[in-house]
């Protein structure tokens, strides 16, 4: 009964952060860049791009909570100009007893712009839009009028009066990224992006002034070689919604087992942290023209009581087709008496 009743405190405490206005968000946030920044699409090195993510958090506390995550886009169009790209997000989210839902379909679009004559350094704005449905499942809540005087009696009515379990919305988001491209190993990157523009309603209960807030991002990475074998990966991430503040930071090393001939492949292994919230570690693997990366969440924040320091598992995976392949060019050796 207590551990029941310590789930349905926590539940009450989270689901309004849920349900008034939070969007979803990955530990691994580079390798979800169609969810990080509308003006990435597109900036990858290939034609075209497929993405998946998953992460599962809370199991310690509740049920999971549970987010899937697929996306695709094309460096450039075929047709218009090359400097035009888009994609498309597929995101799904549930949380909790009452199996909150969001799932989200949106496109993007990205135009590109070098500066300079060298195109070592180029300028990026895109634009994001789609539609978002959130419902929930009352069924499986429990309610104070439902205990009888000894226990949770779930065949006694809520004696509460719903006005709707689903709300669908259209919303708009913007961004802007820079890019500082040397070479494959030695690159610096930059962006800052607009969620919910239109910041639609949120209301179960029809309530005009419970809206989506704003959500503004400003990210930064670099991947940098700092010898034959070894690049470093810095990192950081800050966004603001509402009256909530999201500060990521930390790094990876990156260690470069072959690169030669469009053969490319490598392991790293990071450590970061944000704040107030969880630790997190994170690793992976590029094997050619995939990417793969784990990451699980060290909770540090006040729910830790109940958490017992567990956090959140997360995977993803990303592949690149390329269609202009190296090829090994062969000579022809002359013989030494010619």
């Amino acid at each position: 009964m207590h551990k029941r009743l310590l789930n349905i405190l926590l539940l009450l405490g989270l689901l309004p952060s849920f349900m008034i206005g939070q969007d979803i968000h990955f530990s691994q946030y580079d390798m979800s860049p169609l969810n990080l920044n509308p003006a990435l699409t597109g900036e990858f090195d290939g034609d075209y791009r497929f993405i998946g993510n998953h992460r599962k958090q809370w199991s310690s506390v509740t049920i999971p909570f549970t987010t899937f995550s697929f996306g695709a886009d094309a460096n450039k169009l075929p047709f218009g100009p090359d400097n035009i790209a888009a994609g498309i997000q597929i995101n799904q989210d549930r949380a909790g007893d009452s199996q909150f839902n969001t799932f989200m379909v949106n496109l993007s679009g990205a135009y590109k712009m070098t500066l300079g004559t060298d195109s070592i350094q180029s300028l990026s704005f895109g634009l994001r839009t789609g539609i978002t449905n959130r419902n929930l499942n009352y069924d499986p809540l429990q309610f104070g009028v439902q205990y009888n005087g000894f226990s949770y009696d779930g065949s006694l009515g809520n004696q509460e009066a719903f006005t709707t379990a689903s709300r669908t919305y259209l919303d708009v988001h913007l961004g802007a990224s820079y890019s500082y491209y040397i070479d494959k190993r030695k690159n610096i990157t930059a962006g800052l992006a607009l969620f919910n523009i239109t910041r639609p309603k949120q209301s179960f209960y029809s309530d005009d002034d419970i809206r989506l807030d704003a959500r503004t991002v400003f990210h930064a990475a670099a991947e940098w070689k700092v010898s034959d074998k070894i690049d470093v990966m810095p990192s950081m991430l800050f966004m603001h919604q509402g009256t909530y503040n999201v500060f990521n930071i930390g790094g990876a090393a990156k260690y470069v087992l072959v690169d030669f001939m469009g053969t490319y492949r490598t392991v790293w292994a990071g450590l970061y942290y944000r704040n107030k919230d969880a630790t997190y570690l994170s690793a992976g693997m590029d094997y050619d023209n995939w990417q793969f990366g784990l990451s699980y969440d060290i909770n540090v924040s006040t729910l830790v009581p109940a958490s017992n320091l567990r956090g959140g598992f997360e995977i993803s995976a990303i592949y690149i087709i390329k269609s202009d392949i190296p090829k090994r060019v062969l000579h022809r050796i002359c013989p030494d008496y010619i």
